[in-house]
């Protein structure tokens, strides 16, 4: 059954929510829904009390790093951690307390083409099983293309059964945010979402675009129960009001 995964969002060292399409390296602000005046570790301790596994702590740029180990020494081995990721600090953040890494932009070269060569390198130097590839994507006339260097840059490869399948191999769970509705509270990609739930294969967890508790029901439905989903600005614990977090704590329980 589709279960909720919780997040956590760093920009510049502070928990935010951040509409995705918005992030850029030209040194414009992004558009920020939420700015939390608590510390990443709150929320970390706050998933670990309620025994919410499979999140995720992604950094959003630079500027991150202590706030990112802040929230692993909160909960060690309780959530996987993304944002920068190479072959070079892996195992230092494994070390740290992920308990996997999410990989996205250095699988890709500066043009945007994909270096199976390095996922396989990875796998080899922490084992598939501690890796997570984020297939974070854009609508575009292929269907989605994966999108790199914080959403911004479009890759040579896109969200497709037969990429799953050849993927798979190197890696044991796959993270997928829907880039044009992250952030907005407009609903989830649901053609994605069939997309995504129409392969039988490794975990799938879908972020974007979350409003409400029917777009749990949705996700659920359109999946089979198959994709997990995460949420983000409509939660109340990040200043949304579409989402109540113990509402979810119920709906993980019913789903069990």
């Amino acid at each position: 059954m589709t279960r909720f995964r919780p997040c956590i969002d760093l920009h510049d060292g502070q928990v935010k929510q951040i509409v995705g399409a918005t992030l850029s390296d030209t040194g414009a602000p992004p558009t920020e829904n939420f700015v939390s005046d608590r510390e990443p570790a709150w929320f970390a301790d706050l998933y670990h009390k309620d025994e919410l596994r499979g999140g995720h702590v992604i950094q959003l740029g630079a500027g991150n790093v202590d706030a990112a180990r802040d929230a692993l020494q909160a909960w060690p081995g309780g959530m996987q951690l993304g944002g920068g990721i190479n072959i070079r600090n892996a195992v230092e953040w494994l070390e740290a307390g992920a308990s996997q890494v999410i990989v996205t932009s250095w699988l890709f070269d500066d043009d945007g083409k994909f270096r199976e060569d390095r996922l396989r390198e990875l796998a080899n130097e922490v084992g598939r099983e501690n890796v997570v590839v984020d297939l974070s994507c854009r609508s575009t006339e292929s269907g989605w293309t994966v999108a790199m260097n914080r959403w911004q840059t479009l890759t040579s490869i896109d969200v497709t059964h037969a990429t799953l399948e050849t993927l798979a191999e190197w890696c044991s769970e796959y993270l997928v945010h829907a880039a044009d509705v992250e952030g907005l509270c407009g609903g989830v990609d649901a053609e994605l979402v069939d997309v995504l739930g129409a392969w039988a294969g490794i975990p799938i967890t879908y972020a974007g675009g979350v409003a409400t508790m029917a777009d749990l029901q949705l996700v659920s439905e359109r999946s089979g129960g198959s994709v997990d989903v995460t949420v983000g600005s409509a939660l109340d614990i990040f200043g949304g009001s579409g989402v109540k977090y113990e509402d979810l704590l119920a709906w993980n329980l019913g789903s069990r």
